[in-house]
């Protein structure tokens, strides 16, 4: 049985998921990066947090990175 991959919008680059961002890099980093950030840089909340982001939908990511990372 093929293993379907049900998020995946966080390996697409943000430029093109995104009209509004010119990032080249793919969302799962950008996440990261903004989870880094918003925790002062501790490495272990920012993963729980994008453990909690792997188990949503890609309309649920899509609506995270819009409210949270567009500018």
């Amino acid at each position: 049985m093929a293993v379907v991959e049900k998020t995946a919008l966080l390996d697409e680059k943000m430029s093109e998921v995104f009209d509004w961002s010119d990032a080249t890099l793919p969302v799962r980093d950008a996440l990261w990066d903004h989870f880094m950030e918003s925790n002062g840089h501790n490495t272990d909340e920012t993963e729980a947090s994008m453990k909690e982001i792997d188990a949503k939908s890609d309309a649920d990511v899509r609506a995270y990175v819009e409210a949270n990372l567009k500018k």
